[in-house]
This record gives structure tokens, sequence and C-alpha cells, in this order.
């Protein structure tokens, strides 16, 4: 034994990461002789006002040459967030956690490992595990009726679908989103066979309710399919399509604020007379929170009055989305295999786990997904540490956090960063959540992927810096390689890999509205599909990939080399960043080559030292 202490390591901690309550953890020491005499102590501590740190004194199992082991197993009945370190005890030695789960010795403070702590009848839906997602902007992927005629009058049609969304402040220098370029529910159908040839298996939307601008997330109708998308006929068309491809779809649900202009709230007076605003009266007056001392005289997201800001907790709200017959069952039942909550972090707890509820009434297999941009297991919100990720709330949730670590190794980090990052996750989160974590390298929110590697960093530039970048030559090459590399980490890593459109053609941008330009269907750019969509296969065929166990077996400098561990097959990855050829040794002892900026990835049956599957990219 090399080390301490390894909370990556089933040697000394067992099982890896999080514990379902109730279950056994077991711990392990190899403490070197020559540190002398130790009285090892496990210290565990749950998080909580009242709580205290409880030691464990560990027993000793015994010695090999120059090293003393020690152990101790423990029961952990209560769900929650538990932190650990160990203490020698004879002196102020202790054990604190370092990079990729290593035990550190230290005589100051360090950091604490994590123990997360689950409910055991916590299960996600098995149809996601191993499946492939596809993530769609609605108005710029595919317009299925083409030259329609706008439903409102303030919409702006965008004829040149090669055009930059608009960005430029209005004379109030405001941005209104109202320019549409007429993407709709029946383009997407007609696409259904492109993304079927991809690998995908479940599109996530971007918000298709009722709306005025184009990204829909000031919702005016819950109810109803935006107009210019088409019905709510055309919607249960498209899943019905959709499963006969075998493709789900996930909604976006956007449920902390509505629209200003809304039937809800009303303020622009599109509705009529009634809403909130309008009507002191109105049945969903207590939905929002109407004061002189709010900017606007009404609590609103982030204090954009467009976007008033919703009591989650209150009743006839509460009802209307989760109840029988509301705003979840509805759609759920014309065909939508599940919701991602919109700013899940903002939502109180309570009201996940009625939405959590309202979807499993309608079937285990719908899936919930929430947005969170940090550790969903650590993030801190509404005064106390969110509980969504232990087994009453969301399935899972957007994995930003491998996304920095996968595209910051591709854009020249460090391989142990990204390692001990990626681990950190898997660490903490459940497995049934792990999972079914989304992992993408670009989103509606930030900059596409291919901007980010190939093109200089926005940083705190404008719009006006950012409009019409785009790279080309040795760096747009370079940066494809890259992406390649990218995806076949994201393809590869717990949890499930999803395409933000476009990028599969190499489609760039900075920030919104930069990455939300139209589907670029006249492009010739075609080789990073063909890897995408053989990854995609690749996952879908190979067992390990569903919910195999992570092993880095070595992440240094511009190599990360990982295993998945199933239980009837091995996936073997390895990222070769540099710009020269490596001969790497694989698990069973065999050596490869792997090309620079190019990976490989093995796939042997246990038990057979064959391999069954090879792949090799440049």
């Amino acid at each position: 034994m090399d080390c301490l202490f390894n909370s990556c390591d089933t040697y000394y901690k067992r099982p890896f990461g999080a514990l379902p309550a109730g279950q056994t953890v077991h711990m392990a020491l190899c403490i070197p002789e020559q540190m002398g005499y130790v009285d090892p102590h496990l210290v565990l501590q749950k998080e909580g006002p009242r709580d205290q740190p409880v030691y464990y004194r560990m027993r000793f199992d015994g010695q090999t040459p120059g090293v003393n082991h020690f152990s101790v197993d423990v029961q952990v009945f209560d769900v929650g967030l538990y932190f650990y370190y160990f203490d020698l005890y004879t002196d102020f030695r202790k054990i604190y956690r370092g990079k990729m789960g290593r035990g550190v010795l230290s005589w100051q403070e360090g950091e604490r490992w994590q123990l997360t702590v689950y409910d055991p009848s916590f299960q996600t839906p098995a149809c996601i595990k191993g499946s492939v997602f596809y993530q769609i902007f609605p108005d710029r992927f595919c317009e299925g009726v083409e030259n329609k005629h706008m439903p409102f009058s303030d919409r702006i049609y965008r004829a040149d679908k090669h055009a930059e969304p608009f960005w430029q402040p209005n004379e109030d220098g405001g941005h209104l989103n109202h320019d549409y370029f007429g993407g709709d529910l029946k383009g997407i159908q007609s696409k259904l066979p492109y993304l079927h040839h991809l690998g995908v298996n479940y599109i996530y939307l971007n918000p298709i309710f009722e709306a005025h601008s184009n990204h829909r997330y000031n919702t005016a109708n819950y109810l109803n399919v935006d107009p210019l998308l088409g019905s709510n006929q055309d919607f249960e068309e498209l899943c019905q399509a959709a499963a006969r491809y075998g493709i789900g779809i996930v909604l976006d649900g956007v449920f902390s604020h509505t629209g200003s202009d809304s039937i809800y709230f009303n303020k622009e007076g599109r509705y009529g007379c009634k809403g909130a605003w309008r009507d002191p009266h109105s049945p969903y007056r207590s939905w929002y929170d109407f004061a002189p001392y709010y900017k606007g005289g009404y609590r609103s997201w982030w204090g954009f009055e467009t976007l008033p800001e919703v009591n989650e907790e209150d009743p006839s709200y509460a009802r209307f989305i989760t109840g029988e017959g509301g705003v979840i069952d509805t759609w759920l039942r014309r065909g939508a295999a599940g919701f991602r909550l919109d700013v899940a972090d903002e939502l109180p707890d309570s009201f996940i786990q009625q939405i959590r509820t309202a979807v499993k009434r309608v079937s285990p297999d719908k899936f919930l997904l929430g947005e969170v941009w940090e550790d969903a297991t650590t993030k801190f919100g509404y005064g106390h540490r969110r509980t969504y990720l232990l087994g009453n709330g969301l399935d899972s949730v957007m994995n930003y956090p491998f996304k920095n670590a996968v595209l910051g190794f591709v854009c020249g980090g460090d391989a142990a960063d990204a390692a001990d990052q990626i681990l950190s996750i898997c660490e903490h989160y459940p497995a049934p959540a792990l999972h079914t974590a989304l992992n993408f390298l670009s989103t509606h929110d930030t900059e596409r992927a291919l901007t980010v590697i190939a093109d200089e960093p926005a940083g705190d530039r404008g719009r006006e810096w950012q409009s019409g970048r785009s790279v080309t030559g040795e760096a747009y090459e370079e940066g494809l390689i890259l992406l390649k590399m990218a995806y076949a980490i994201i393809f590869t890593l717990p949890g499930v890999p999803c395409v933000y459109y476009g990028d599969e053609i190499g489609m760039q941008g900075y920030r919104d509205p930069f990455n939300r330009g139209y589907y670029l269907w006249d492009s010739h750019e075609d080789r990073l599909r063909p890897v995408i969509a053989q990854l995609a296969q690749l996952r879908q065929s190979c067992e390990a990939f569903r919910e195999g166990e992570l092993r880095v077996l070595r992440a240094e400098g511009g190599i990360l080399h990982y295993q998945r561990v199933g239980a009837m097959e091995t996936a073997e990855i390895i990222a070769n960043r540099t710009d020269h050829l490596i001969v790497e040794k694989l698990a069973s002892g065999k050596y490869t080559e792997v090309n620079p900026m190019g990976f490989t990835i093995t796939v042997e049956e246990v038990g057979h030292n064959p391999n069954h599957s090879y792949y090799d990219y440049r």
C-alpha cells in the first residue's frame, strides 16, 4: 500500500461513494511504522446544528512489512451529509482529504471527506441509464412550417436562417428577445430520423409553453404550446412519432417565476382585465408578493420586472402545478418523458418533493432533472443545505462540474485537476443520481464548446465584441480534434451524455444570444457526427457505461486514463492531449499506442483477455 488512505480505493473505503442509510461503511488505514505509535480514530460528524463529531476507535488488523493496518466498520442510519477525517490521537497529527481522495497527513485543520447518506428506497428510471440526450432550443432548430404567420404582432420573423440573433439594445436599453427564426414542433418531428441516426434516445426541449420571448422562460400559459411552435395536438403527435424511434421528450419546467406578460400576472394587458397585477381578487393574486419596497411593487426574479416570482408554497399555485390534472400531470399524460426544472436550486425542497410525487404518480419511469450549476449535494440555499438529491426530490441534475472538468482538461489543464473534480462528484452523488446525471459540453446558457476550445475567452467583454466572431483555419481544425476528445470523455463518464443542437456540426458562439443561432442545415462539416454516433452506439451496447464503477488509472499532465468497470464488461479510455505519441499500459498488462491529441477506447468482456471492441481516433 502506498498511501495512508484513499476514499476512491475500495481497499480503504467500501463501498465507494455515497451510502444508502442503514448500510455499513468500512474504512481502513495504512500507517507506516516510522510514524511511531498511533491510536487512530475515525471522526465522523453529521451536518446539523446539534450534531457533534463521533469518534470511532479503529482496530489493529496486523502488519505487513513496514506498515500497520487499522480498520473500522460503521453503520450509518440517518439520511444526510456527513464529513469525516482521521485523528491519530497520540499527538496532533490528523489525516485529511487531498487530491483525488488521497489522505494527507497534517498538524493543521484540512479538508474533510464527505459521506452522502441517502434514502435506501431512492430509485431513478432505468431507461435513462445508458441513454443519449440531445438538447434543442425550439425556435432555432428546424422550421417545419415555413414563412408562417406570426401569432402576435410584436414578434419579428427572421427569414434569413444564417443571420445572427438580435443582440443590440432597443431604444430603452433592454433586450426583448422578440426575434423569431420560426423553429417549431413539426420541424423537430421531421428531423427524428436524423436524431435517431445520431444515436439519440431523449430530446430535452427548452421551454415550449406559450410565452412572449424567443427563449420562452417567461411563461404566459402553462397549459398550451406557444402557437408559433404549433398546438397541443402537435406536441402529442411529436411524442408519438418520437416513441416510434425509441426517443422520449423531456420538457423544461419554469416554476420559480412566470412572465409579467401572462394570463396569470397580465401586467401588459395582453389578456384583458384579468390577472394578479390588474385584479386584486384574481385567483392568481396569492401566487405573487406585492409590496411597495419591491422594485416595480412586486417580488421579481433577480430584479427583472418582466419575471415576477411566484410563491411556490402557496397552496393554490402548488396544486395548479403538482395536483392531479395539474401542469405536470397534463404534459406527462400528453406524452412527455419527464421534466427538467429550471433554477431548481431556487425552488423550495418541499415544492420539489411535490413535483416528484406528481411525476412518479404518472410513472416511475418519468424523469425529473434539475438545473444546478455546482455540486448538488453541497448546494446551500434558503438558509440550509439543499436535500433534493437525497432520494425524495430530484432524480438527478445537470452536471456542470463534469463540463468544467472536461473542457478545462482539453483546453490545457492538468489531468489530475480534472480527475479530482470528476471523482469528487462521483463520491458525493448517490448512485441512482450519478448514473442519470446529464453530462454536456454546451447549453443555451453557456458558450458553445468549440468556441471555448478554439477561440479567445470572452471574459468581461460585451456583446459587441462577441458578435460575429468565428474561428477558422488551423485553430478551427485543432479545436475540432479536441472537441472529439471532449465528447469521448463525456460519453464514457458516469451519467448520460447530452449534445447541444448544432455542436455536432461545429457551430460556434459565445454567450446568449450568440450560442443560440439557427441550426445550419446546409453545413458541410460532417467529421464530428460519425464520432458521436459511434460513441452513442458504444455506450448503448456496453453495460459498463450504464452503472459501471469509475477507476482513474492515470491522471497526469495531458494524459487521462480511466476505466468503467461493469459486471460483464470493462471499458478503458485513454485521452492523450499532448502533441506526441504515447505508449500506455492497459489494466490487462498489454500496451497500446495513443496518437497525439487522440483517444482510444477498449472494451473487454470480464474474465477474457482479447478485446471485443476497440476505437482509436485522431
